[in-house]
């Protein structure tokens, strides 16, 4: 390793250490460790606070001020009825129901739709102090869930780049589609049986909404007269077809949410004090603040250096079963890392082919789980999904890892066996 790839490792720990003392103000210790990251030489200024330009940062904030508005309206109201009366009819039951009802949404937007997630979690951090079901049950594994589709029949991307990694590798494998959905959905039901088994050993506590809410108690609660919540509406309707058409209409598609916001703060929905609030929020810190940080660890060569070194060390004998399951820890550990899903996929599938072919073993179950492993990290907050979980859930990193890692390896688990189920080696 080098001294870069040393440093770059130390200061990501240093990090999730401050994280986890819970000392700081959430979404302090990402902008400690891009200044340590400029100090040390590893990235300029530019690299480490990159994230405060990316796009997806961008969309999520401008997301963040829709959803403040939104919460002003009937809308919401009527939505928080109809989860606390939910919630009233069964514990556990309302709490499945919730779930699968986010999955079924997902199978529409697909894994790892920036937009899904945040509309998720925006919606569900409106839900009301529950004894029966505490909000802080259903934003964990909610917002999970809004990257696990129960009919996985939008998966274009993944299924493009297993067919790419094939192909470039000289490999001519004919991958059924409907297999593939099928491998998805066993990774959704791994993630389903994770949320039945720990559903008892969820946190309870307020989230963070909540605890805004019982900060600004005694505070007068205005009516938005009819018009402007219809306007409100019609922005945040605008602001989700921007994102979802983003990857045809390209970076208009983070410009609409923005105009979104715009509408609303000339209408008077919210004034500018309020709109500064909601996209300065801790978490829009954290989640930018991170990308830094992955963007520097890529940019060492790590991913590389671990693939090739891994590689070898695995040999021509080892268990199939085992040899996939390592090479989708090494992915989607890599990926959650660096940030960058796609690219540590195309390091590490093609080693996977490598290593297959030479054992005289069939390719495509390694290339399915290895693909679809780089959307399966999120056991650390330095991503966008799990870093807006934790913020908007109000969890110490304890309380997050007591139920990501475990979900983690069940996942990975339920990948690796399902894609050997359908594609034997």
């Amino acid at each position: 390793m080098t001294p870069q790839m040393i440093i770059a490792l130390a200061i990501t720990v240093f990090m999730i250490i401050l994280i986890m003392a819970d000392k700081l103000p959430f979404g302090a210790p990402p902008l400690l460790a891009c200044l340590l990251l400029v100090i040390f030489g590893i990235t300029d200024i530019k690299g480490a606070f990159a994230g405060f330009s990316n796009s997806t940062i961008i969309m999520l904030a401008e997301f963040m001020a829709i959803i403040a508005a939104l919460q002003k309206t009937s809308f919401i109201t009527a939505f928080k009825n109809a989860m606390f009366h939910i919630a009233n009819k069964g514990k556990f039951k309302a709490f499945l129901f919730i779930i699968l009802i986010v999955m079924l949404g997902c199978s529409l937007f697909g894994t790892g739709s920036t937009a899904y997630y945040v509309l998720t979690l925006g919606l569900l951090s409106a839900l009301p102090e529950n004894k029966q079901l505490p909000p802080s049950k259903v934003i964990m594994t909610a917002g999970f869930a809004a990257n696990h589709p129960l009919l996985p029949f939008n998966t274009a991307l993944q299924y493009g780049i297993v067919i790419a990694v094939l192909n470039s590798a000289g490999v001519l494998a004919q991958v059924s589609v409907v297999k593939f959905a099928i491998i998805n959905l066993i990774l959704s039901l791994g993630f389903l049986l994770n949320c039945v088994i720990q559903y008892k050993f969820l946190p309870n506590h307020p989230i963070a909404a909540v605890t805004d809410a019982a900060k600004a108690q005694g505070e007068a609660v205005s009516t938005l007269p009819k018009w402007k919540e219809q306007v409100t509406y019609v922005a945040f309707v605008a602001a989700v077809i921007g994102m979802i058409l983003q990857s045809f209409i390209g970076d208009a598609g983070y410009a609409i949410p923005g105009l979104s916001v715009a509408v609303i703060l000339v209408i008077g929905v919210m004034d500018f004090k309020e709109i500064r609030d909601a996209i300065c929020a801790p978490i829009i810190l954290m989640s930018a603040g991170v990308i830094g940080i992955a963007d520097a660890l890529g940019s060492t060569g790590l991913t590389n250096l671990v693939g090739s070194t891994v590689a070898g060390m695995l040999g021509t004998n080892i268990n199939p079963f085992l040899m996939i399951l390592v090479f989708c820890i090494l992915t989607s550990v890599l990926a959650t890392m660096t940030g960058s899903t796609i690219g540590t996929v195309y390091v590490f599938t093609p080693l996977a082919i490598a290593t297959c072919t030479s054992l005289g073993l069939d390719p495509t179950a390694a290339a399915c789980a290895i693909v679809i492993s780089g959307w399966c990290g999120h056991f650390l907050p330095i991503d966008g999904m799990p870093a807006m979980i934790m913020g908007v859930g109000n969890y110490k990193i304890s309380e997050f890892w007591k139920f990501t890692i475990p979900q983690y390896f069940i996942r990975l688990i339920a990948l690796t066996a399902g894609s050997l189920l359908m594609f034997p080696m």
